[in-house]
């Protein structure tokens, strides 16, 4: 059964968004899933046939194992998420242009910015919720969230495949949430900065 036109978007929303958290990983699930006949994919994605290229499966493989080794330490991972600000947006905006696959130029256009916005979006949310948890003394909790993110980008990915719209929710409320922690967190550092400034000035004048 092929994917209605709505469906196609929310497939590409979902990846893109993805894209943003693991750029290589969703590369190259998507990439051999094909190559090997593990996704039942539709015949519209028929755009995505480059990446089952043996090429783009192997330097999404390796940059997959950089990222899963670079994201668990806690100053690699800042400088990777940082040299990424750009690749991520760029590569969610060329899946998300292979997935649509559209005939006209407005089609073409309108999902190169969609997929690219979804993917600034999500490293946002990554790279500016790891940055808070970067900062901690212990690695334990940065392995963790990562490991999450790890487990999460592959179930969402693979509800993807079957349920676009719902993954695509799904997705939306994990980078809601991540960017709302942003917030909240800067918020309570800026709190405690100013109690602290308050304290100092008032011991001064002591």
């Amino acid at each position: 059964q092929q994917m209605s036109a709505v469906q196609l978007i929310a497939l590409a929303s979902t990846v893109s968004l993805l894209a943003g958290w693991r750029l290589y990983l969703v590369t190259f699930v998507v990439g051999l899933g094909m190559k090997l006949g593990w996704l039942a994919l539709p015949a519209q994605l028929h755009g995505l046939d480059v990446l089952a290229s043996n090429w783009i499966i192997g330097i999404a493989a390796v940059g997959a194992v950089a990222e899963f080794f670079a994201d668990k330490i806690s100053w690699v991972d800042s400088v990777w998420d940082t040299v990424h600000t750009i690749v991520r947006p760029i590569g969610g905006a060329l899946l998300s242009m292979a997935i649509i696959d559209g005939n006209s130029a407005a089609w073409q256009v309108g999902s190169l910015l969609l997929g690219g916005s979804a993917a600034l979006l999500a490293h946002a949310g990554k790279a500016g919720t790891r940055s808070l948890i970067n900062v901690s003394p212990e690695p334990f909790s940065n392995v963790a969230v990562s490991t999450g993110e790890d487990v999460t980008t592959i179930g969402l990915l693979a509800l993807a495949m079957s349920h676009p719209i719902a993954s695509t929710a799904i997705a939306l409320v994990l980078v809601t949430l991540s960017l709302w922690l942003i917030v909240a967190a800067r918020r309570a550092v800026r709190g405690l900065l100013g109690r602290s400034h308050r304290k100092a000035d008032d011991t001064e004048t002591i």
